[in-house]
């Protein structure tokens, strides 16, 4: 039987729920997705114009990157509070600042009109951009795991996830009509602004959204045992990760390697690759995205309903080896410059990526107890994306330059895939953890033992 704590709710509340959190993160993936393809297509003229073009690609990833560097930060701020405060306002409080810098990015001067303060100002706005995103991830998908039927858990916590994809279907198709309907000149002029400056509609109507659910039925119980010890000093959540989670969240970190370095070669470096090396128009490869970026967002619902049927390690096995098995045809179809041959390979791509995204919020979510989950499935997610999806285009970008040659990129992504195959090949299997029943540490038990117990078994389940 399940505990109250994890009773299936009411199918409309979690329903809306789950579009909160979907509504939610797409609005902030839209704006991280598009500063990175607008740093691909013309940021590099605008913030960089004394450089080679490939060099000023170069400085613009930079950029791009700076704002995965900000994640940790925000991973750790956000972590702390939501686990002490709750999941739902620090959502709340990351969509605002996320909005904020995207729009502030609509209204900046550019290096013709204020020379090297530009670039300055679009790296700290970078920052933000960032730091909210790094606390975003990890409160969506908590706020409807912690909500919904465990029996369902991968398929309704993959939901936040599709956010991902349909932000770069949002920032991408926006950018994609602007190209199409404007000239290089006018878009390169003005046109760039206009999905920056879209985000503050957005913003305001996902806010509107987010402030109508309510806080997790989990946490709230966590919080008022936590009450009723309060005599009892309660560690920092990052003290009580790295005390009794620290395993946990290096796998995690593996577990991202192959999932955010692929996932940025495919969607970011592309538009550079195709671009220069296969001699593929910008219009046309921005569709390409748009495609297989919709095909993205309807299948991550249904590997995460897989991972529920047999759990989340072999499907996200599967979609590790698969993208380290694709890279090389991945990168001849692009060279062959045929639109249909493009589609097919970040289609291909985006599948089988989709295979370790999905699981992805459900498997961190059953890692980490109640009181601590929000710092530790953050800090797992977001400080492997330093070292994963920050430098991935730029690594990219620096080895075409340099061997002018995509093999070595496919090598890049292959190690990383092994990198993931290993962290997830010695992980336990998640799928049957009751979220209630896993204490953060052995003194947090409750005076039966019964939350100890969990914590020193993992997979165990409420009786």
């Amino acid at each position: 039987m399940s505990s109250p704590a994890t009773a299936p709710p009411a199918p409309h509340n979690l329903k809306r729920i789950v579009a909160a959190s979907l509504i939610g993160t797409t609005i902030e993936w839209y704006d991280f997705f598009l500063y990175g393809s607008a740093a691909a297509l013309v940021f590099n003229k605008l913030f960089f114009p004394d450089s080679d073009p490939l060099v000023g690609t170069l400085l613009s990833f930079l950029t791009y990157a700076v704002g995965f560097a900000a994640r940790p930060l925000g991973a750790l701020v956000f972590g702390h509070y939501g686990d002490r405060l709750g999941r739902k306002k620090l959502l709340v409080l990351s969509l605002l600042m996320m909005g904020g810098a995207t729009f502030a990015i609509g209204l900046l001067p550019t290096h013709a009109t204020i020379g090297t303060a530009a670039p300055v100002l679009l790296t700290v706005l970078r920052l933000v951009q960032g730091f909210a995103l790094g606390g975003e991830w990890g409160g969506a998908v908590l706020l409807v795991s912690e909500h919904g039927d465990a029996r369902r858990r991968g398929f309704w916590a993959s939901w936040p996830q599709t956010g991902a994809p349909a932000g770069q279907l949002l920032a991408t198709g926006v950018l994609s009509l602007l190209t199409a309907v404007l000239s290089d000149s006018a878009f390169n002029s003005w046109g760039w602004r206009i999905p920056f400056l879209l985000s503050g509609v957005l913003v305001m109507v996902g806010l509107w959204i987010r402030l109508s659910v309510d806080e997790s039925p989990v946490f709230k119980q966590a919080l008022a045992k936590a009450e009723t010890r309060k005599a009892k000093a309660e560690p920092m959540p990052l003290v009580s990760v790295l005390r009794h989670h620290w395993r946990d969240v290096l796998i995690a970190m593996g577990a991202r390697m192959a999932e955010n370095i692929s996932y940025y070669v495919i969607t970011a470096f592309i538009l550079v690759y195709a671009t220069t090396a296969a001699d593929v128009s910008k219009q046309t490869a921005l569709n390409a995205v748009l495609i297989a970026s919709a095909v993205h967002f309807a299948v991550i619902p249904a590997w995460g309903a897989l991972s529920d049927r047999i759990g989340r390690r072999p499907v996200y096995l599967l979609g590790a080896a698969g993208v380290g098995l694709w890279m090389f045809p991945f990168f001849t179809l692009i060279d062959s410059g045929s639109f249909g041959a493009l589609l097919l390979a970040v289609t291909v791509g985006l599948v089988l990526h989709g295979a370790m995204y999905a699981p992805q919020a459900a498997f961190f979510s059953e890692m980490f107890a109640t009181r601590v989950r929000y710092s530790g499935a953050s800090i797992g997610a977001q400080f492997a994306s330093v070292a994963a999806g920050a430098p991935a285009p730029l690594i990219a970008t620096a080895l075409l330059s340099e061997y002018d040659s995509s093999t070595p990129i496919s090598l890049y992504v292959i190690a990383s895939a092994v990198l993931t195959l290993i962290a997830v090949g010695v992980a336990k299997e998640t799928r049957n953890r009751d979220l209630a029943d896993v204490a953060a540490s052995p003194e947090d038990a409750d005076p039966d033992g019964t939350e100890a117990t969990a914590s020193r078994t993992p997979g165990a389940r409420a009786l």
